[in-house]
């Protein structure tokens, strides 16, 4: 151990001196001077990112940054830590190999009968910067001193990290990998690879590792691109969120569903019904008729003033100009300007008949120059423009599915009436109220935006005559400069004395350039605020409760169908949710997908785990739950009552948590400052149930995004997927789905009770009674 600890001391010291000297390059890029090119700037801020990544790689990494170390037969010695760091001499001699590099392997995979080379296998863990244990493997069955090393203390190391007091966020598994989920996480990144498993069996953690992996073997391609990372609900992403940090991965973008339109996060909530009909993948051709429905032909001819001659905007005219724009292959708002254009046509031709036109049947009188300018003269009416706003109007994706879901057509009475959401009006301006989305609101404004496009001809407009302003002002600045040249030399004839001003250096062009803003946004910032990004990697958890139709959101968002999806259809809970695999990947991907399956349960105790079990098997006899890999001892217990909030604040007293103001020796308080092993408990009931049982343990952290490293937290059974506690008290079970229920009694490490006023459901009903 005191070798190690030097080791441990030498590498942290070259780490702060690393650290000194990134800083310093950081400083000093960002203070560089540069000659107001474009290219220099963008030099500049190259060399800032580059480095300012380095320096978060190397914070993320300082937290238990060696954890192993790997001594072969051939005499090869390797540190093994989170990220790689060189030695500053002529080689650049690694001191630690980065996990993910392929030398680094057999300390994942090697075992006795395939040692991979290894003689040696050493676990370090680590206090901060002090070493606290050393768990060595002698993988050599020839090895003479391999007498006490039978068992495997890799199994110790694994088992101390499961058994640890749960702290409210996800820890990396950097240093307890195991050979199943190693194989998952180096696999290639072409296709989608679906990580299927049970409660436990750490689908997400392995789904995080292996966009860490892949970011390091892909680094230019995926920075460049961006990983997506999209969780169930907000709680879910704050508590996954130290991972990649942690890992030295901090350019990634983590999304909810909700969040996957720009500028629009869901914050309303649909009924089940009401999700379930919007995920529908036929609401796609839902939307694609409504849109249609908006591209009209008048039933009377639209009469419009004209200074030349009253024009007539008839069916013909707009039949014929909706004709062309739709046999364009360009998406509503791009094909407005065909339809446009056509009907200008016809109504010019309408003046020129009027203008020109022969008495005595010969050629019309105008020539093309003025045919030109009555055509100039009628696209630049007013009137005609509205007429043309009215027959094809320019739509946004939130106007049309408002408008969609204050009057649903094209569904039955039924399913009309389950979405139907009328627009609010202020009474005093008569604008529209603004709308509160929801999360199945999400791809249908996606779809919606697919089936617009957007016209950003207004926008490229207005850039351009920006940039004409600034170099209009720019040439003022130099005219001002050169009107007020030093008179001093102008005498002289010697060419030493002549002085430079600025008109002299730079034209007004190159100055105006060196107003423009640049945009310093990482690219993940820039992919968030971008629909159309096309990302390099995309992971999904809780991939089987994603609708149809928020599948054709993100497979949009990857054109290469670069995916890796976790989750478990037994867990689906969402009315909208595929929950099959080859529902959600065949329309897609057939034939280039690949699902692999993790078995061990590394969080739910035994115990737990066969209640769990018997529940699903009341539905499903041929149920087969994960194996967990470790047993507590101790046995779940239910409690019935009549006051169900008094029964939890009970249940929480009973698993030793205090309020603040009670006596930390006393187990009969509220709910907030002692927890069993510095751990974490969590009250998961039905929502409508909630607010109720918040009165009864108020100090319980609860909301959209809960603080899950507090003590206690009160969720419902959506907001604790992929979650876990110490202890887990379930309220009134009988109120849950069975998804519901099945994800509510997975999530504690060590103990579970459950309180309810009425009967328990099929499954629970052996539970020992407690109080």
């Amino acid at each position: 151990m005191r070798h190690e600890q030097e080791f441990v001391d030498v590498l942290y010291a070259h780490l702060a001196d690393l650290r000194a000297r990134t800083e310093v390059a950081v400083k000093s890029a960002l203070g560089r001077e540069h000659d107001g090119t474009r290219q220099a700037r963008v030099e500049r801020d190259i060399a800032v990112f580059e480095q300012s990544g380095l320096l978060a790689a190397l914070d993320a990494g300082a937290n238990g940054l060696c954890f192993g170390r790997l001594l072969f037969r051939d005499g090869a010695d390797h540190h093994i830590g989170r990220i790689g760091i060189r030695r500053d001499d002529a080689e650049h001699t690694p001191l630690v190999i980065d996990w993910r590099a392929d030398v680094a392997r057999p300390f994942y995979l090697a075992t006795g009968h395939t040692p991979m080379g290894l003689r040696r296998r050493r676990h370090i863990t680590t206090s901060g910067r002090r070493i606290t244990g050393l768990h060595d493997e002698i993988l050599d069955l020839t090895d003479a001193t391999r007498t006490g090393f039978e068992g495997s203390d890799a199994d110790a190391v694994l088992l101390a990290s499961l058994d640890a007091a749960r702290t409210g966020r996800m820890h990396d598994i950097v240093q307890t990998i195991q050979a199943e989920q190693d194989r998952i996480i180096r696999a290639p990144h072409d296709g989608v690879l679906v990580v299927e498993g049970g409660p436990g069996t750490g689908k997400t953690v392995v789904a995080l590792h292996r966009a860490a992996y892949l970011l390091y073997a892909n680094r230019e391609q995926l920075t460049r691109r961006v990983v997506l990372v999209v969780g169930p609900n907000p709680a879910f992403l704050g508590y996954i969120e130290d991972v990649l940090p942690s890992l030295g991965e901090t350019g990634v973008q983590f999304a909810t569903p909700g969040e996957l339109f720009p500028g629009v996060t869901a914050t309303a909530v649909d009924t089940p019904e009401a999700a379930e009909v919007k995920g529908r993948a036929a609401m796609a051709e839902v939307l694609r008729r409504f849109v249609a429905d908006r591209q009209t032909v008048p039933e009377t001819p639209l009469f419009i003033e004209h200074d030349d001659g009253d024009l007539y905007l008839d069916a013909a005219i707009a039949e014929a100009a909706r004709s062309k724009a739709r046999a364009t292959p360009l998406p509503h708002n791009l094909a407005r300007p065909a339809f446009a254009s056509r009907v200008i046509d016809g109504l010019t031709e309408q003046l020129v008949d009027k203008l020109g036109a022969d008495p005595f049947g010969g050629p019309n009188f105008l020539g093309s120059g003025e045919i030109a300018q009555l055509s100039m003269s009628v696209a630049e009416s007013p009137a005609v423009q509205a007429a043309i706003d009215e027959l094809w109007p320019r739509l946004t994706p939130q106007d049309l599915v408002a408008d969609y879901l204050a009057e649903p057509v094209y569904l039955s009475d039924e399913d009309a009436a389950a979405i139907r959401r009328p627009i609010g009006y202020d009474p005093v301006f008569g604008t529209r109220d603004a709308v509160e989305w929801t999360v199945a609101d999400v791809p249908l404004l996606d779809e919606a935006a697919e089936l617009l496009g957007e016209d950003d001809s207004l926008a490229r407009a207005l850039a351009a005559a920006e940039r004409r302003r600034r170099i209009a002002y720019a040439q003022g600045v130099l005219d001002l400069s050169y009107g007020s040249r030093t008179q001093e030399f102008e005498d002289r004839d010697d060419e030493e004395s002549e002085v430079l001003s600025a008109h002299d250096l730079v034209d007004a062009e190159r100055l105006a350039e060196r107003q423009e803003e640049l945009d310093h946004r990482t690219s993940a910032e820039r992919a968030a605020a971008d629909r159309t990004w096309a990302y390099g990697h995309i992971v999904v958890d809780e991939a089987q409760e994603l609708s149809a139709m928020a599948w054709r959101l993100l497979m949009r968002r990857s054109p290469t169908r670069s995916m890796t999806l976790v989750g478990d259809p037994a867990q689906t809970s969402e009315p909208g949710g595929c929950g099959s695999w080859e529902r959600i990947l065949v329309p897609f991907v057939e034939g280039r997908w690949e699902r692999v399956r993790l078995g061990v349960n590394y969080r739910t105790p035994t115990e737990i785990m066969e209640v769990a079990a018997d529940v699903m098997r009341a539905v499903d006899p041929g149920f087969e739950p994960p194996d967990s890999v470790r047993s507590t001892g101790v046995k779940p217990w239910s409690r019935h009552t009549a006051d169900l909030p008094a029964a939890v604040a009970w249940a929480v007293a009973h698993e030793g948590v205090a309020a603040p103001e009670a006596d930390p020796g006393d187990a009969t308080g509220g709910a907030d400052a002692r927890v069993p092993v510095d751990g974490r408990v969590a009250v998961i009931a039905p929502r409508e149930l909630i607010d109720t049982l918040a009165t009864a343990i108020p100090h319980a952290e609860r909301g959209v995004e809960p603080d899950l490293t507090r003590p206690l937290v009160l969720l419902d059974p959506k907001q604790a997927k992929g979650l876990e506690f110490d202890v887990v008290i379930v309220a009134e079970p009988a109120a849950f789905t069975l998804a519901d229920l099945y994800v509510a009694l997975t999530r504690a490490t060590q103990r579970l009770g459950v309180v309810h006023t009425r009967d328990l459901p099929p499954g629970l009903t052996g539970l020992a009674q407690a109080g």
